[in-house]
């Protein structure tokens, strides 16, 4: 066990930044300060932080550290901070680590004795949940579910018995199926939408998950926050909305109408002919 304060003793530091979600005004001034002090910025984006420290009118050479380079970056930054030089980390927008690249480079600091430090600001999880009006007392934060629909589904299964408020993060060529998905397994249960998080076109949706997969997806523009209520006690039975739902969501995967069927009847537990007679109430011409 090693313990040393992170602002005495010898060891080194890395800096996590974290940046707006969408208002600039948000950075802090301990976060300029900070910034302004480092030798090195690495930057999911050098582009986008570029942006950023050119509004502050702060200069610094930058690091790439993204998804697909975090590996090889973390051993030059690592490298970097042993030799005595100042390094901080950002992502393109809220905390590194957080649904964004960041954990590698933290893991091979701390194997390398260099000690971790946050710089707080905005977070979209966050700021969705105090805006839901939903229950913060205890919440799950999922992020963005697994693209492929096996996974997916799996996921919103394990949730569905979650009674925490979930969490989700989502894009808008993703959203619509997010939607549907989430309202055929999860139910009639209360919802909202967040978008746009302190830009100019801020928007809070709220209603349930079926009205949310209704909605129509062009109009759903820019990053998305989804907070859903959790479990509760009271018993609930799968509707036919949620198996019309379930549907849906197999016929957009490119399901044939038999197949879909027989993969919402097994996934459901729902007898094949209810499904089959929603199918023809809904989807047949």
């Amino acid at each position: 066990m090693k313990r040393e304060l992170n602002f005495e003793g010898s060891s080194p530091l890395l800096y996590l930044i974290a940046t707006p979600i969408g208002n600039l005004k948000e950075v802090s001034p301990r976060a300029i300060e900070v910034i302004s002090e480092m030798d090195f910025v690495a930057a999911e984006d050098t582009r986008n932080s570029g942006k950023l420290l050119s509004l502050l009118g702060i200069k610094k050479p930058f690091i790439s550290c993204h998804e697909h380079n975090e590996e090889e970056a973390s051993e030059k930054i690592v490298k970097l901070l042993l030799e005595g030089k100042k390094v901080c980390y950002m992502s393109d927008a809220g905390y590194p680590t957080v649904s964004d690249p960041g954990v590698r480079l933290v893991r091979k600091c701390l194997e390398n004795d260099i000690k971790i430090s946050v710089v707080s600001g905005p977070s979209a999880a966050i700021n969705a949940l105090a805006c839901s009006g939903l229950d913060s007392t205890h919440f799950y934060f999922q992020g963005f579910l697994p693209p492929k629909e096996q996974e997916r589904n799996r996921v919103l299964n394990d949730l569905a018995k979650r009674e925490e408020t979930l969490i989700f993060y989502e894009s808008p060529h993703r959203i619509a199926l997010t939607l549907i998905a989430m309202a055929a397994t999860l139910g009639n249960r209360k919802a909202v939408l967040a978008r746009e998080l302190t830009k100019t076109h801020e928007e809070f949706v709220r209603g349930t998950l079926p009205e949310l997969a209704a909605l129509d997806p062009a109009s759903l523009l820019g990053e998305m926050v989804i907070v859903v209520e959790g479990k509760t006690n009271s018993p609930t039975e799968i509707t036919d909305d949620q198996i019309a739902l379930a549907l849906r969501d197999e016929l957009e995967w490119g399901r044939t109408s038999k197949e879909a069927i027989a993969s919402v009847a097994k996934n459901s537990g729902v007898p094949k002919n209810r499904v089959y007679a929603i199918y023809l109430s809904n989807f047949k011409e």
